[in-house]
């Protein structure tokens, strides 16, 4: 009989649930509702498990026995699978899995690592031992991959790529500086730096591609220099664990166009290594579904070990 788990993706802005088929990570059911983080974490728990009980009983209507469940959310994880982080909203002392537990089985893992494990089973990742997977979106994080398994770190704490800051002097006028790279070249900043130049507020990321699209310079000179400092720090990443390819994931990592190939061709120039600057940077095969996919998967023992 063919598998199903339910995952749960567990954003800051949604909740993305679904009935996945193990076998071939075929997102049977899917359902998105807001996560309205305001709310704090008991809220957003209660909607999680309602979500999770109205996906188990659609399933068994298809006569799909569920037998796991998987939560991928946007906060540090550690390898027993305890949110340690509060970054979002506040799951930390919460009985999550044990919550979820009543339904079926059920684990809890960082977004990060769960998408990771859907294209390393499902998707672009199949073709690579050792892969770097990075999803760009609101926050950016990263995640390595090998032979097939997500690297979690002594505390699950090796995801952390964009929020520490850069601090740096200016040769000029003695300015100490302190980049972040989420708040330069995530979604949310791309769309801050905007109203700060121009004075007018976009109502979406797509608006602020869009004015690319129109010739804005502003916009342009915004989408551009984020690429860059992304590429920037993916190059970092690549001079430091030599991957074989880099798969890029999340809303604003599948966008295209000029925050891509900014991003790209930064990346491939900051490389230090001949022979790593050719790598594949290639975008994610399973686009937003990748974090329910993974969350589902990561119920699996036969998957994850």
């Amino acid at each position: 009989m063919t598998k199903h788990a339910i995952g749960l993706d567990v954003g800051g802005t949604k909740i993305a649930g679904g009935v996945v088929d193990l076998a071939t990570g075929q997102v049977c059911l899917r359902e998105i509702i807001p996560t309205k983080a305001a709310r704090g974490g008991e809220a957003i728990l209660a909607d999680c498990v309602t979500l999770t009980q109205r996906l188990q009983s659609q399933a068994q209507s298809h006569d799909w026995p569920i037998t796991g469940i998987g939560v991928g959310v946007c906060e540090l994880v550690d390898p027993s699978g305890t949110v340690t982080s509060a970054f979002n909203f506040d799951w930390r002392h919460l009985p999550v899995r044990q919550c979820l537990a009543t339904i079926a089985p059920a684990v809890v893992e960082s977004d990060v690592r769960a998408a990771a494990l859907a294209e390393a089973r499902y998707g672009a990742g199949r073709q690579f031992k050792l892969f770097g997977y990075v999803t760009v979106g609101t926050g950016i994080s990263s995640c390595l991959v090998q032979d097939g398994k997500p690297l979690a770190g002594a505390r699950g704490n090796a995801l952390v790529l964009a929020t520490m800051p850069l601090t740096t002097i200016c040769t000029n006028c003695g300015t100490v500086l302190n980049p972040v790279l989420e708040e330069f070249s995530g979604g949310p900043a791309l769309l801050s730096r905007y109203q700060a130049a121009t004075g007018r507020m976009l109502p979406h990321g797509q608006a602020l591609f869009a004015a690319v699209v129109a010739n804005d310079q502003v916009a342009i000179a915004i989408v551009r220099s984020a690429g860059e400092a992304l590429g920037n720090s993916i190059a970092f990443l690549c001079n430091i664990l030599d991957p074989e390819a880099i798969i890029v994931g999340g809303g604003l990592g599948l966008a295209g166009g000029l925050y891509w190939d900014a991003f790209v061709a930064t990346t491939r120039t900051h490389i230090y290594a001949e022979n790593t600057r050719k790598l594949p940077i290639i975008p994610a095969a399973l686009g937003v579904d990748a974090g329910l996919i993974g969350a589902a998967a990561c119920s699996d023992r036969s998957i994850t070990g």
